[in-house]
């Protein structure tokens, strides 16, 4: 009878299942290092999609040329923005942290109407005080805060060498998706309909409609948040709005950064004594530029994909806590996939119930 053991049914399907899942655990160890630059490329291909379908047009169905030149286009609009922004950063940062150490040199004081604050007043001035009265306060204290967050920064958004290379292989993702990905896709919905039915259909348009409202909606939002921050700036007199603006637009891809950047300037316009303009731009920030956000990012998620905001909000910032930058998109997406299953749940077992009646 023990001779028997291995060629029973039983034990053929308990191996060949061990087989299966010793060699999915292999693949996947192999392929983790490329996890997160295949999911941006993903991203990007889908975003470009609708671009890539008319540049297929232009060379005339050569999906393999189309592909290299939307996979060209999109870095060249991507990554040329985004290194000039980094070097005027760069630049001006050194200018404003000259500018400041400046002004502490000259031992300001607050203006009476700030310093006379109950409680908080009081505490400013001495805070500035100190700033002033030891020019390398600032610097230490800009030294300690950022170790204490250079662990979560590298975590979040990792070191520069790592970064270039997952671009890199990002944008290699992109080209062969946009050239490869509908044949993939038939050939994935096919195996998990086999596996799970029919209804894997409506899941998988959920996982596509959630990506292109969360990718949209955090584009607009951004956009949108600098635009109008840029605005405030210039008519707040602040220097330099257009580059400001455009890092306060990169800032707000994650939600309630925009406030760093334009509370941060209200700040230093109340502490150099431009009382009007400081409280004009905190005015403008609170009222405008979040505003904004809260319109927009709602409505484009919300709308396509019939998700409630508490749940947007709780998928975009948990979403990049569990898996950094890419969380943006990993997170409100696998949030819809799960109200898709529980809609689709209640679906199967409310229909019985209201037949029955």
């Amino acid at each position: 009878m023990l001779s028997d053991l291995p060629t029973a049914p039983w034990f053929r399907r308990l191996l060949v299942a061990g087989l299966i899942l010793g060699v999915l655990l292999l693949t996947f160890s192999v392929l983790r290092p490329f996890l997160v630059p295949l999911i941006w490329g993903a991203i990007l291909a889908y975003v470009a999609w609708p671009l890539h379908q008319r540049i297929v047009l232009w060379f005339r169905g050569r999906i393999g040329v189309a592909s290299l030149a939307t996979t060209s286009l999109v870095t060249l609009i991507l990554v040329v923005p985004f290194v000039w922004m980094v070097l005027l950063v760069r630049v001006e940062a050194i200018a404003a942290y000259a500018h400041v150490q400046a002004f502490l040199a000259s031992h300001p004081t607050l203006p009476p109407v700030l310093r006379d604050l109950p409680g908080v007043g009081g505490w400013a001035q001495d805070l500035l005080n100190q700033l002033a009265s030891d020019p390398t306060a600032l610097r230490q204290q800009f030294l300690l805060l950022m170790e204490q967050s250079s662990v979560e920064m590298t975590r979040l958004i990792g070191g520069a060498g790592r970064n270039v290379a997952k671009l890199f292989f990002a944008v290699l993702s992109m080209f062969f998706l946009l050239r490869d990905g509908p044949r993939l896709l038939r050939e994935a919905t096919a195996i998990l309909e086999g596996i799970l039915g029919p209804t894997i259909r409506d899941y998988l348009h959920a996982v596509g409609s959630t990506t292109q409202a969360v990718v949209y909606a955090l584009i607009l939002g951004a956009l949108a948040q600098g635009a109008v921050a840029g605005i405030g700036y210039w008519i707040f007199g602040v220097q330099a709005p257009v580059l400001l603006a455009a890092v306060t637009a990169l800032i707000a891809l994650v939600p309630f950064g925009a406030p760093m950047i334009w509370g941060s300037l209200s700040i230093w316009l109340l502490v150099t004594g431009h009382l009007l303009q400081g409280a004009g731009l905190v005015l403008w920030g609170a009222l405008l530029v979040s505003w904004v956000d809260n319109i927009i990012r709602p409505l484009v998620i919300s709308n396509a994909t019939r998700m409630p905001f508490l749940l947007v909000v709780f998928g975009v910032l948990g979403g990049v806590l569990a898996f950094g930058l890419v969380g943006l998109f990993i997170g409100p997406v696998l949030l819809a996939v799960s109200l898709a299953l529980w809609r689709e749940w209640l679906e199967q077992h409310q229909s019985p119930a209201a037949g029955g009646r």
